[in-house]
């Protein structure tokens, strides 16, 4: 197998939605009695999904992976097609910015973490966050 067809199978192996992470988090949000919406388009016209969302006391959540998003302790820059995948990921990181100003004006609390950070952790932040929103 060429690097080319490792890449390829590499890049449609990624998912948009249910990643370990995310089913994690999910999975003690429910444990908590929490109920919400998943792979969730916000507000139309933007093309925006939160991973969860809680409609009711509009609140998102996403739940960003490390490459993709630019995380300041794990994010890697590609060596091979530099200058194709540098300006890839800064356009994600700038929509990520842009993404989360347009919900906050319209009235939605917007809440991020890291793919790697304690599942745990998360659920009990995003549980604070929904509890105090009436």
């Amino acid at each position: 197998m060429s690097t080319d067809d490792h890449a390829r199978r590499t890049m449609r192996a990624n998912r948009r939605r249910d990643t370990g992470p995310e089913l994690a988090v999910r999975r003690l949000l429910h444990a908590q009695g929490l109920r919400y919406r998943v792979d969730h388009r916000l507000a139309p016209p933007l093309r925006t999904r939160a991973d969860i969302a809680f409609t009711r006391c509009r609140v998102a959540v996403f739940i960003d992976g490390c490459f993709w998003h630019g995380c300041p302790e794990h994010a890697t820059q590609p060596k091979r097609n530099a200058g194709y995948w540098g300006p890839k990921l800064a356009r994600n990181i700038e929509r990520d910015r842009e993404t989360d100003a347009a919900l906050r004006a319209l009235g939605w609390t917007v809440i991020r973490f890291w793919e790697h950070e304690d599942p745990s952790g998360v659920a009990d932040a995003i549980a604070a966050v929904v509890r105090t929103r009436p």
